[in-house]
């Protein structure tokens, strides 16, 4: 049946179906399939179980992406985040090794992290002049300096009681808790983001803050929420690092925070704030997760496997504008 455009119905879920493949967040995903096939083309030993086995260590740094992507779209940024994951992993182990109940050492953890959080955003709504790339990095000094006077000399602490932590870094069959618990966050964190009026609240401020705050929307307890929530995430990959590594020490999470930013701007986030989606951000950790393993596997130099990461993020950023440069370019031509 033809409309008035002479477009028959049928043609709809085909050009549907082509604009999701050829969509950012589609070609991520093509990019995924190709990385595992390259991978283990490369290395025999890179098989879903030995990916499974290695995963841990890494999705500590997914936590981390999913609030760094609320941030970015806002059109700011967080640089404490390593650190807060530094200090959150010293003072559970130290409240371990007091032989405290679990679940204190957990909420430990997770208050840490949360009160870290909440003191950035506390000062960047109170101060709401000061760029949070500046707060950030003060709080982030702040915050690794506390954990190495708190490890002392030694500069590192080692967990005493290791049981509550074998617990969470277990497995159900191959697949680890953590990857769970991962999928879970993200899971929220892309409903809330793309379904709910908090989600378009924070488009709204990264587009234009002030016509944001004109409109009604209650920005300053928008950045608060959004900070503590990073801080909240903060815990808890600490946590689930202090069971992967039975300790911490003053390197603790260091370039966790560069490693966030480079999943949330690799999975087409934009750091001007008003765009992307946390689908993006997700599968682009993914890919990266793989990258490292595959590569690793086949004792390739770590410094290496970084300039390879470090490539692919200056390709995802060019890309689109490369792209927007072409689009404009057609329409010009189009118009004369």
């Amino acid at each position: 049946m033809a409309g008035k455009s002479g477009r028959t119905i049928s043609n709809v879920p085909e050009k549907s179906w082509k604009k999701t493949v050829l969509s950012w967040e589609g070609m991520l995903v093509l990019l995924i399939i190709l990385i595992n096939i390259f991978c283990a083309s490369i290395s025999p030993s890179y098989q879903l179980a030995n990916v499974l086995r290695e995963m841990p260590k890494y999705l500590t740094e997914v936590f981390l992406m999913l609030p760094m992507a609320y941030i970015l779209i806002l059109g700011e940024i967080d640089i404490s985040v390593g650190a807060t994951v530094c200090l959150s992993a010293t003072m559970t182990c130290m409240v371990c090794n007091k032989d405290m109940p679990f679940i204190v050492v957990v909420l430990t953890a997770l208050l840490v992290g949360t009160i870290c959080g909440f003191i950035n955003g506390m000062i960047l709504t109170r101060f709401t002049e000061l760029p949070p790339m500046i707060v950030t990095l003060g709080t982030q000094i702040v915050f690794r300096g506390i954990a190495e006077i708190a490890l002392g000399s030694g500069g590192s602490i080692s967990l005493s009681n290791t049981d509550g932590f074998r617990m969470i870094a277990g497995k159900a069959g191959m697949i680890p808790y953590i990857l769970f618990v991962v999928l879970i966050f993200a899971v929220i964190f892309t409903l809330v983001l793309s379904r709910t009026t908090f989600g378009r609240s924070v488009y709204a401020i990264g587009s234009n803050r002030l016509a944001a705050y004109y409109s009604g929307i209650h920005v300053q307890n928008i950045r608060l929420i959004i900070y503590t929530a990073m801080g909240f995430m903060a815990g808890l990959a600490a946590l689930f690092l202090t069971s992967v590594l039975y300790g911490a020490n003053t390197t603790t999470g260091n370039g966790f925070e560069l490693d966030a930013i480079a999943m949330a701007v690799f999975g087409g986030i934009s750091t001007a704030g008003g765009k992307g989606k946390l689908q993006g951000g997700i599968i682009s950790a993914f890919i990266i997760i793989c990258l490292r393993i595959g590569l690793g596997q086949i004792n390739m130099n770590p410094q290496l496997i970084l300039i390879i990461l470090g490539a692919l993020l200056i390709l995802a950023v060019l890309l689109p504008n490369i792209g927007g440069e072409v689009k404009l370019k057609k329409k010009t031509v189009s118009a004369k």
